[in-house]
């Protein structure tokens, strides 16, 4: 039994590691690991939270409300007998205790479109939090393809080392066979050094790229991770509305969570300014309760002080009314507010401007790059193809001593830089044409909109 136990516990800290130490990560499972990880992201859904209450609480307030209070009062000296009203000179006590309801009937509208706005707040923040759960998810992506282009980095920067390694080791056999000088080993040996380097670096900046990503999903207790191809999304539509700025415009207008907060934050402001013109309005309100006292002065005929059971059941009143509060002047405080919330009302609508403008900017912004980059992408290939041409043509020459060790690096160079600026724009198009399809309403990302 002692064994089957141990077994199980090893099997449970196996399955543990194993779900722990994740072997790779395509993109959707970065993203889904970020969002339910990231302490920023948990400070929005508090906030949320938050506006949830306030706003489920102005609706409360339209409820009654019930308060009850009690006194225990000593007199000394010559004081009024509260409960016959007579001038006594004798010390007594005495204690009420009192129960009231009250319920506004009319507040100038104040409490209705409180609610109303404590509701439109309580959307936005939900808008804003799904924002920057889409900006958490293009951080990632960005550290994600950050990592591929450093890994394509590295691989070109091993490939040059190799080419290196072995024009060391030709020139080494050279020697040997005496059709060369030592002082060429030289050169071949600081080409070679310089390629080692350049892998060395370019690992350090494949490190670097990886703690981004490590950091942005907050994967705790890692120190490297595996990225795979594989985003299960297919983004890889061409039509021509993806190069139409004012199109794809319209398009994200209908779901941008940004803009969905500020426009229900405009009408939030609206109804906010609501409630403080219903300050000017006068307010009615019910109000019923009932009262009950004990008094060490109320005694019986025979100078015995009644009871306290009796004197509660006897002593209690009940009263209703209604209370009308007619507002002269406070100041002028109440039209200060009302001026500073037009002032908010205008702010929250310029900020819906503003915000429109930099969505707007940011598409035009892509489409350009699109463009640029459909050139760029056409143009970077050829060039590669045209470097890889003439690095293998001084390759062979080089082989056949028609030309020097630099003439032969700067070709390798030229080759690598042209591998390098291939990887770059490659990857800048993926990215950009993902962007662009986000801001079309289409599932760049496996996340569900609230």
């Amino acid at each position: 039994m002692s064994q089957l136990i141990k077994f199980l516990v090893f099997l449970l800290l196996w399955i543990s590691a194993k779900l722990a130490a994740q072997d790779s990560w395509t993109l959707n499972e970065c993203v889904d690991y970020a969002l339910e990880h990231n302490l920023q992201l948990k400070d929005f859904d508090y906030t949320t939270d938050s506006n949830r209450e306030s706003y489920r609480q102005s609706v409360r307030n339209l409820l009654p409300s019930v308060t009850g209070s009690s006194n225990y009062v000593i007199n000394f000296g010559r004081s009024t007998d509260p409960f016959t009203n007579d001038v006594v000179t004798t010390d007594f006590f005495s204690n009420r205790f009192t129960l009231e309801s009250s319920v506004d009937l009319f507040r100038g509208f104040q409490k209705i479109n409180s609610i109303k706005a404590q509701k439109l707040l309580y959307k936005a923040t939900r808008e804003e939090t799904q924002q920057q759960k889409f900006l958490l998810a293009f951080r990632v992506m960005q550290a994600f393809y950050d990592i591929k282009f450093f890994e394509g980095l590295v691989a070109i920067s091993k490939e040059q080392m190799q080419v290196s390694q072995a024009n060391y080791d030709l020139v080494a056999k050279q020697i040997e066979l005496g059709l060369k000088a030592g002082a060429d080993l030289y050169e071949a040996e600081s080409l070679l050094l310089t390629d080692k380097l350049n892998v060395t670096q370019s690992e350090n900046q494949l490190a670097g790229a990886k703690l981004q990503l490590i950091q942005e999903m907050n994967l705790e207790g890692a120190n490297d991770i595996t990225i795979v191809e594989g985003l299960g999304l297919d983004t890889a539509k061409n039509d021509e509305t993806l190069i139409q700025s004012d199109t794809i415009y319209q398009q994200a207008t209908a779901f941008m969570p940004i803009l969905k907060a500020q426009e229900l934050r405009v009408e939030a402001a609206k109804k906010q300014l609501a409630v403080e013109r219903g300050g000017l309005l006068p307010s009615l309100s019910l109000f019923a309760g009932t009262a009950t006292g004990y008094f060490e002065t109320t005694r019986d005929s025979l100078g015995v002080t009644v009871p306290f059971r009796d004197q509660f059941r006897d002593n209690t009143s009940r009263y209703v009314g209604v209370s009308l509060n007619v507002p002269i002047s406070n100041g002028w405080a109440t039209r200060s507010r009302i001026k500073q919330q037009k002032i908010e009302r205008l702010r929250a609508q310029n900020n819906l401007e503003i915000q429109q403008q930099v969505i707007f900017q940011t598409i035009q912004q892509l489409v350009q790059e699109y463009e640029s980059l459909q050139v760029q992408s056409e143009q970077s290939a050829q060039n590669v193809k045209a470097q890889e041409l003439a690095f293998t043509i001084a390759q062979k020459r080089y082989e056949k001593g028609l030309i020097n060790a630099l003439e032969l690096f700067t070709a390798k160079n030229l080759f690598a830089s042209a591998q390098n600026e291939n990887l770059q724009v490659t990857l800048q198009t993926e990215i950009n044409k993902s962007t662009l399809d986000f801001y079309r309403g289409l599932p760049v990302f496996d996340m569900e909109l609230q």
